[in-house]
């Protein structure tokens, strides 16, 4: 009895020359490029998560909330610990937002003082010379 191979199935098992695709042990880097390759894994970007602190506030108060309901102090503190976490990272924003406001107004004041600087020398000049004329 002869036994037929079926030509339009794909081979389970790799061989050499289809491993063309497979990702190698050397470009594990680009699939989580949020870390840096150091030994402390600090993120790249810290406050990639923090536009849903607000969102991530309310969800902790209330699983605090409830697990406090259901008598589990330890976790709803940890829960509350979260949210207060959470709620210094927004605080934190805030003022980094506030400060960037302050400090553009600051700067449209000073070219507009100096504007009207320079248009109150230039009036001074015209009148110097229309008075020497």
């Amino acid at each position: 009895m002869k036994n037929f191979r079926n030509n339009n199935k794909r081979n389970r098992f790799r061989t050499s020359n289809s491993d063309r695709n497979h990702k190698r042990n050397g470009s594990i880097h680009k699939l989580n490029p949020d870390f840096v390759n150091s030994s402390n894994f600090q993120r790249r970007n810290p406050n990639r998560f923090n536009h849903n602190a607000s969102k991530l506030i309310d969800k902790y108060n209330d699983l605090g909330r409830e697990a406090l309901s259901k008598g589990d102090k330890i976790l709803s503190e940890s829960y509350f610990q979260h949210s207060d976490h959470f709620l210094r990272i927004l605080n934190e924003q805030n003022k980094e937002k506030n400060q960037d406001k302050s400090d553009i107004k600051e700067k449209k004041e000073k070219e507009e003082v100096k504007e009207t600087e320079n248009k109150d020398s230039k009036i001074y000049e015209v009148t110097k010379q229309t008075a020497n004329n």
